[in-house]
């Protein structure tokens, strides 16, 4: 995306979104604000996704983050921002 600085991280996040889900928009807004790069996977129309999000963090809720095999599940934009600090992904 040209003329956008991003926070570069050697880390791989997935987040897997549903398709309407407020928390889901909230999280996404936010990772686009803090220039995050990530890959989204939505559930709803792939049940590949869907069965890789259950089989990560053995629940079904949406949004839920995979940080190189660490799951946060279920969650919120509050939760994500303190998940990523924690791991040194947005400041």
């Amino acid at each position: 995306m040209q003329g956008n600085a991003y926070y570069v991280s050697t880390m791989s996040l997935i987040i897997y979104t549903k398709k309407g889900c407020p928390w889901c928009n909230d999280v996404l807004d936010f990772l686009h604000e803090k220039k995050v790069v990530f890959e989204e996977r939505e559930v709803r129309e792939n049940k590949t996704f869907f069965d890789e999000m259950v089989a990560k963090s053995g629940q079904t809720k949406a949004p839920t983050l995979d940080l190189d095999g660490v799951i946060l599940a279920d969650t919120d934009k509050d939760a994500v921002e303190t998940f990523l600090k924690e791991h040194a992904m947005v400041r």
